[in-house]
């Protein structure tokens, strides 16, 4: 396809085909979407029908053969790029003399016959596709931008040629009525530069726009990344490697550290804690046990567990989550199509005008003059409708916009964007990652039964040396970010055994590590919980940090007897949150001074939530707050404001967001 006349025509055939209940062609990702009934109509059907109005279909595959279908496409879109970038290559390099010739109008011997060489292949090579398009409309009816193109620079080309080898035919002139050097100073006019200049403009714009739709997909191809392409079985008592599409319903999937989950299930047996933030936007790992449930693409952090396949293929959360995105890209506004249908009925006006002018002219004029003043005018009426904007103006326009945003880390997706982008009302912003860092950071530090902050962080990050959880690196973090000191000999290595020695750790709950000779328990009201330890020393500051939406860590100093655990001290409590970003609150502030509505996503609880805005925005610049919201509801969320007729700005910082994005 090369215009949005294309896609219409493409998509007004597949509706015609019989069985064909919804068809949907994007000329941006170049994909024709199609939902039909196989009793009625097959996909050779649908793909003859495409051919037969003079396109061709580059892949094919049902929407669950998702992978497959990228990669078909990718190759497609980069074959595609090569060869218009060699063609615009050989046509800037050819155009550029012949406009240095005419420009000035300068004048010398056979000065047209050396233009004509120089157009000749930017005609027959580089704008080749433009005429092989409209020749394919004209057979089969249809008339896009192809023929505006090729029958206003073929006109300009054809004239420029007959004024150059037979230009008495287009004048009163004698042939022998020569001027000095040969020269014919009353020949007619040639437009080469015309022809060359406007293939030259148009190809920069197909180079342009083939390499913007490169980057449509990237969102796609990242999410379908994200499901391993192999899973650890067990079938018939053998542990077996298969491809993830062979997974199958009831299948016993081994899932070990480190490793993806490669579908949804449920676990029977083992215990982990799964980074579920490409699915949540949780920056806190959840832990996982027997009983519950785990999703396709998610990563296993710190145990092995096994769980029982639930849903396999398109039905994982991760498939649905990619289907949303591609439903989002294959849905258009209102007003693009209308864009479609205007650009159908376009290119025919545009015809009817150039032939009336040629009419009017050809008529009113003398006839020595009629035939060359009639045909340059019907030229220009094409050439003027022809998409130059589109060919240099607005790939120029976005190329230096989205260059300059580059250079300042914003990524810009297309012109539409930048135009839509004055018309914002509403800006909604995910929480974690966007507002806050995106990880667990230490923001408090209470010590009860110790001397100083120092003092308790430097005993708890000896002992959480050893832990592999995202809360004991943010300790140690915390500890080698103030340079303390703290103890590694003495941290002894995991043993994970029973017993009280050395370092133990209780999967969701906390640890218990030796440290210099002292047992120490670190771990939430759970833990302390199960080792019956009296913390009502601790309660009130507790409360404080549980207030202000802090995940609470006890510091507990453990006597060597678990017998006498009532003498257990509590010697301080670490608080522990994902921080705001340095700058959210001066941006919030900004975007606010704008007259914007601010809306807050997240799949936080609603204390975390408000917690968070009142630290960020102290003066209400945040006008809502959704909490507890999955990337579908984000969807729903983005389209509920677009409802209320409002222009919504969706800021994420991942792929659970890919959705409201899209």
């Amino acid at each position: 396809m090369t215009c949005a006349a294309c896609a219409r025509t493409i998509e007004r055939t597949l509706q015609r085909v019989s069985g064909v209940e919804e068809a949907s062609v994007n000329f941006a990702t170049n994909r024709a979407t199609v939902q039909f009934d196989p009793q009625r109509a097959s996909l050779p059907t649908l793909i003859k029908a495409v051919r037969d109005v003079g396109y061709d279909v580059a892949a094919a595959a049902a929407v669950d053969d998702s992978e497959a279908l990228e990669e078909l496409q990718e190759q497609a879109r980069e074959a595609e790029y090569r060869v218009l970038r060699r063609k615009l290559i050989v046509a800037v390099s050819l155009t550029a003399p012949i406009l240095a010739i005419a420009m000035p109008h300068l004048q010398f011997p056979r000065v047209n016959l050396v233009q004509l060489a120089l157009a000749l292949p930017v005609v027959t090579y580089a704008g080749a596709q433009f005429f092989r398009g409209a020749w394919s409309a004209v057979r089969h009816r249809n008339a896009d931008m192809n023929t505006l193109i090729a029958v206003g620079t073929g006109a300009a080309f054809l004239y420029s040629v007959a004024a150059t080898l037979v230009p008495y035919r287009l004048t009163a002139l004698s042939p022998y009525r020569l001027g000095p050097e040969g020269m014919n100073a009353d020949a007619p006019a040639v437009y080469y530069e015309v022809t060359a200049a406007i293939i030259t403009l148009v190809l920069l714009g197909r180079v342009l726009e083939a390499k913007a739709r490169g980057r449509t997909s990237a969102a796609i191809k990242r999410l379908i990344g994200l499901q391993p392409r192999v899973a650890r079985v067990i079938r018939n008592g053998v542990e077996m490697d298969v491809p993830v599409h062979a997974v199958v319903k009831g299948d016993e999937v081994i899932v070990r550290p480190g490793e993806r989950v490669p579908v949804d299930g449920d676990v029977i047996e083992g215990a982990s804690t799964v980074d579920e933030s490409m699915l949540t936007g949780e920056s806190l790992p959840v832990d996982k046990g027997p009983g519950a449930k785990v999703f396709g693409g998610t990563v296993n952090q710190t145990g092995t567990f096994r769980f029982r396949a639930a849903r396999v293929g398109k039905e994982t959360a991760l498939q649905q989550i990619i289907k949303l995105v591609q439903d989002a890209q294959a849905r258009r506004a209102p007003v693009a199509r209308l864009a479609d249908v205007v650009s159908f009925y376009f290119t025919p006006i545009v015809l009817c005008l150039g032939i009336l002018t040629f009419v009017v002219w050809f008529d009113v004029l003398p006839p020595g003059a009629r035939l060359t003043m009639a045909l340059v005018n019907f030229v220009a009426v094409l050439i003027i409708a022809c998409p130059c904007a589109m060919g240099l103006a607005t790939p120029t326009a976005i190329l230096v916009g989205t260059g300059r945003g580059a250079e300042r880390g914003i990524l810009i997706k297309g012109g539409d964007v930048l135009e839509r982008a004055r018309s914002i009302t509403t800006v909604v912003l995910d929480k974690t990652g966007t507002i806050t860092q995106g990880r667990p950071e230490v923001t408090d530090v209470v010590p009860l039964g110790l001397a100083s902050e120092d003092d308790l962080l430097a005993l708890a990050a000896s002992a959480e040396r050893a832990s592999e959880h995202p809360l004991g690196a943010a300790i140690v973090r915390a500890a080698d970010a103030r340079n303390l000191t703290a103890d590694r000999s003495s941290v002894r290595a995991a043993t994970f055994a029973e017993g009280f020695g050395g370092f133990q750790a209780f999967p969701g709950r906390g640890i218990v590590a030796t440290v210099g000779g002292r047992r120490l328990l670190i771990g939430n009201q759970r833990l302390l919980n199960e080792w019956h330890v009296d913390a009502r020393d601790a309660e009130q500051a507790m409360q404080r940090l549980a207030s202000n939406a802090r995940t609470v860590m006890f510091v507990v100093d453990l006597p060597e007897a678990r017998s006498l655990q009532p003498e257990a001290r509590v010697l301080g409590l670490i608080g522990l949150a994902d921080r705001p970003r340095a700058e959210a609150a001066r941006a919030l502030r900004q975007m606010k001074r704008l007259g914007l509505e601010i809306v807050m996503l997240t799949g936080d609880n609603q204390a975390t939530a408000e917690a968070i805005a009142r630290e960020v925005a102290p003066n209400g610049e945040i006008d809502r707050i959704v909490a507890g919201v999955l990337p579908d509801r984000k969807v729903e969320q983005v389209r509920a404001l677009q409802g209320e007729g409002k222009v919504v700005a969706m800021v994420g910082d991942g792929i659970n967001d890919a959705p409201a994005l899209a």
